[in-house]
């Protein structure tokens, strides 16, 4: 069985591991044990701000010491780092195309207990629509290590989405080459595709798996860089698949649905039905029971590839 390590906890280690490489500093909203910047701040306290809770004042901060040339990191629950300071992240951050990361931790349902205030299933949408905005959704620790390095080596702002709850590993640490902009193809097949983000690329290759035994041949395609969208990737899929189902810990309202059905209507229009959170908001409560609610199952991806083949 695949190691599981929650992304966050990747957030907090890469920080420290890559401090002496680059030249950056880091912001936190009295969140630091949660957002594990806590070990940068222990490691580098000099380089460490806590700039309580007020993430719009965190974010105009990290704007003024980006404009003086730092590099800065910005972090906070996805909820706050994306709804609270989304003026801030707007206007002071990408306005002015600053060096701003915004490290955004508890994304999704998967928060869990902390219930609906802190499940930030609209993030990816609102940090989607800002130009400028480099939006990164990795999809377990080895590819959220490579997009923070990724991200300080790539000038600009950059939106980074990480979870709570420990998900599998699925790339090798040694082997693995993160690309910017590219999605990545985990499984080839000519039936069907699922492009996912995030938490649910395991969960779109167990549906695959599931899939495989009836006859219906899925190709997996995992899209950790939201924005900018691999377009080539997505549309070459439709075009030899015929069939997209997407699937995604968010809302289906804007964000990886919706990027992927617009890069398919213009090029090649095809059979498209997204897998996420309906427009509802999330609960409090267990993890998996939540993710059982919410559809966001393989079983659930299963499902709708089934439906999406019987519409080409």
């Amino acid at each position: 069985m695949a190691e599981k390590i929650a992304t966050r906890e990747t957030y907090g280690n890469a920080l420290v591991e890559l401090a002496d490489k680059y030249d950056f500093v880091v912001l936190d909203a009295d969140l630091a044990e949660a957002t594990k910047t806590i070990k940068f701040k222990k490691a580098y306290p000099e380089r460490f701000f806590d700039c309580g809770i007020a993430e719009g004042n965190m974010m105009s901060v990290a704007a003024g010491l980006a404009a003086a040339g730092k590099m800065a990191f910005v972090s906070s629950f996805a909820m706050f780092a994306a709804g609270r300071a989304f003026e801030q992240a707007r206007n002071s951050v990408c306005y002015p195309h600053l060096n701003v990361k915004i490290g955004a931790t508890h994304a999704g349902i998967t928060v869990g207990e902390d219930g609906a205030t802190h499940q930030c299933i609209e993030d990816l949408t609102l940090m989607r629509s800002i130009p400028g905005m480099t939006v990164v959704n990795p999809c377990d620790a080895v590819e959220a290590r490579a997009a923070v390095e990724a991200a300080m080596q790539t000038y600009g702002p950059f939106y980074l989405r990480f979870g709570r709850f420990a998900c599998p590993v699925l790339n090798d640490a040694e082997s693995y080459k993160f690309e910017l902009g590219k999605g990545v193809m985990l499984r080839d097949g000519k039936d069907a595709t699922v492009v996912a983000t995030g938490y649910m690329v395991h969960l779109a290759l167990e549906a695959a798996e599931e899939l495989k035994a009836e006859g219906i041949d899925v190709r997996v395609i995992n899209i950790h860089t939201i924005k900018p969208l691999d377009k080539d990737i997505v549309v070459k899929a439709a075009k030899e698949t015929g069939a997209i189902v997407t699937a995604e810990e968010h809302t289906v309202i804007g964000g990886l649905g919706s990027a992927v059905t617009e890069a398919v209507c213009e090029a090649c229009p095809v059979p498209v039905l997204r897998v996420g959170v309906e427009d509802k908001f999330g609960k409090s409560g267990n993890v998996p029971k939540l993710l059982e609610e919410y559809g966001l199952t393989a079983k659930n991806i299963a499902d709708k590839v089934r439906a999406a083949v019987k519409m080409k």
